[in-house]
């Protein structure tokens, strides 16, 4: 199923955390170009790399910072759109275009900030070569991140997609599929929880770091960060680019002090842009 709707109660419990992560309970959360910015995040890295510029950056820039923080990849692109947001950072470009395509939302990326690249995980194997025949691969259910996921497993050569499937490829554009293996598509949200259920599941890189999962000393798999089109941005509203608080951000996302923050928290599982 490649859907981008949520089951009723996730939806509420990820708004419910949105909302009130910051203690905010108006659904018009933005103050104008002269207040406070209102940034959406996933916690990790997102929220921490925008919590480490609201603590020792953002008051020296001038900047008033807000973050909320949401568990899923849908609830911050239509609060952005529909205002409860001034900006968000948690995807990235491919993800944002596809989004803009499908809900008829009008997000722009300002900036790239960083790259959380994506691994396969398992339980069973230490090397994705090695799963056995009939073996079953989750991976996310939205259009672009499945077929990232999928462009990763046959960068190793154990699937071979058709050669025009792109950066969308389904399950339906393997070509090649040697070992027999079975794709469950889940929520990206609920793909660590899986791995004692599946004999692989390919992971995005915030949901792996908040299950405790170290892309660089537990993934079986990682992607290469040569030529990688998946850097996560800074998104607003299309004219909302040269807000002057959105400018500060974005500037800040790419300080200096942001890329030696991410480089000593992350040790190389999340890669300054």
């Amino acid at each position: 199923m490649r859907t981008y709707t949520l089951p009723a109660a996730v939806i509420a419990g990820a708004l419910a955390l949105g909302l009130t992560a910051c203690g905010s309970d108006t659904a018009d959360s933005t103050s104008g170009a002269s207040g406070t910015l209102v940034v959406g995040a996933t916690p990790t890295p997102a929220g921490e790399v925008l919590a480490y510029i609201k603590d020792h950056l953002a008051k020296k820039a001038g900047l008033d910072l807000e973050i909320k923080e949401f568990t899923d990849y849908v609830l911050p692109n239509t609060a952005l759109q529909d205002g409860t947001l001034d900006a968000n950072l948690y995807q990235h470009k491919p993800y944002l275009e596809d989004f803009n395509r499908s809900k008829g939302t009008t997000l722009s990326a300002v900036t790239d900030v960083y790259l959380p690249p994506m691994g396969v995980y398992s339980k069973k194997v230490d090397d994705v070569t090695k799963l056995a025949r009939g073996a079953t691969v989750a991976l996310p259910n939205d259009t672009t991140n499945e077929g990232r996921a999928l462009q990763l497993l046959a960068s190793k050569g154990v699937i071979e997609l058709k050669k025009d499937a792109g950066a969308n490829a389904s399950p339906q554009d393997v070509a090649k599929n040697p070992k027999g293996l079975t794709f469950k598509e889940l929520e990206p949200a609920q793909l660590p929880r899986s791995l004692g259920d599946v004999d692989a599941a390919v992971i995005n890189n915030n949901y792996a770091l908040d299950a405790d999962l170290s892309p660089q000393k537990d993934a079986i798999l990682l992607e290469s960060v040569k030529n990688n089109p998946y850097n996560n941005v800074l998104a607003v509203k299309k004219g909302d680019e040269d807000d002057p608080r959105v400018k500060k951000l974005a500037e800040l996302l790419t300080s200096p002090e942001v890329k030696k923050f991410i480089e000593e928290k992350y040790q190389g599982s999340v890669l300054p842009a």
